[in-house]
C-alpha cells in the first residue's frame, strides 16, 4: 500500500481558505487604496498618522526588503521537508501578500513548493 500524502482535511482546507482570502484581501486593500491612491499616498508619506499610514509605511518597509517573498519560501520548504498545517498557512499568508504586493518572484517559488509539498508522504500518526 503506497503511503498516504499529506492532504489537509475538510476543517482545514476551510481554515486555509479563510486565511488566504483575509491576506489576499488585506493586500489588494493595501496596494489599491493606500500604496497606489494618490491623495493616500502622499498623505502618508506627508506625516500623517493613522493605522492607515502605518500600515503603509510596514508594508513599503517590509516590500523593500522581500520580507514577505522569503517569509513564504522559507515556511513552504519547511512544508516540504516535514509538512505541517501550520507552515501551509504561514506560507500561504505571505504568499498571497506577497504576491499581490510585487514580491512575485519568492512568493511565486514559495507555491510551487507548496503544490509539490503535497505529493510528500504525511507525517507518522503517533
Amino acid at each position: 500500500m503506497p503511503p498516504r500524502c499529506f492532504l489537509p482535511s475538510a476543517r482545514a482546507s476551510n481554515w486555509l481558505l479563510i486565511v488566504s482570502f483575509l491576506a489576499v484581501g488585506e493586500a489588494l486593500y493595501l496596494r489599491y487604496l493606500a500604496i497606489e491612491y494618490a491623495p493616500v499616498s502622499l498623505a502618508c508619506q506627508g506625516g500623517l498618522q493613522s493605522w492607515l499610514c502605518t500600515s503603509f509605511r510596514l508594508a513599503i518597509a517590509l516590500y523593500s526588503h522581500s520580507v514577505f517573498g522569503w517569509v513564504a519560501l522559507v515556511a513552504a520548504v519547511l512544508n516540504l521537508l516535514r509538512p505541517s498545517l501550520v507552515l501551509v498557512t504561514v506560507a500561504l499568508a505571505a504568499a498571497g501578500f506577497g504576491l499581490v504586493l510585487h514580491n512575485a518572484d519568492l512568493s511565486g517559488l514559495a507555491v510551487a513548493f507548496l503544490i509539490l509539498s503535497l505529493a510528500r508522504p504525511a507525517p507518522a500518526a503517533a
